[in-house]
């Protein structure tokens, strides 16, 4: 596996910094653990699509739809719009 994957986790630098400087941005340990996870699983998915397809079209839409996967996930677990909605409240 190469050192490519784990890329996106540079992205967590972001809320890091935010919960230095801010009271705002309040993220735990859990957070950032189960954070780390998500965007690990998306650069090891993105990195087999990139690896698996040849056709570019095709690569795109799995792209696409790992990216759309992974923001559904983040925004369910950010503020749980689909339990809320099942549930009626």
């Amino acid at each position: 596996m190469s050192k490519e994957v784990f890329y996106p986790l540079l992205l967590l630098l972001i809320p890091f910094i935010g919960t230095l400087f801010s009271s705002d941005v309040n993220w735990g340990v859990f957070d950032f653990i189960i954070m780390g996870g998500l965007l690990t699983l998306l650069g090891v998915g993105l990195k087999w699509v990139s690896t698996r397809t040849t056709n570019s079209k095709i690569r795109m839409v799995y792209m696409g739809l790992l990216v759309l996967l992974f923001l559904v996930v983040w925004v369910e677990l950010a503020v749980g719009v689909f339990s809320s909605s099942f549930l009626g409240t």
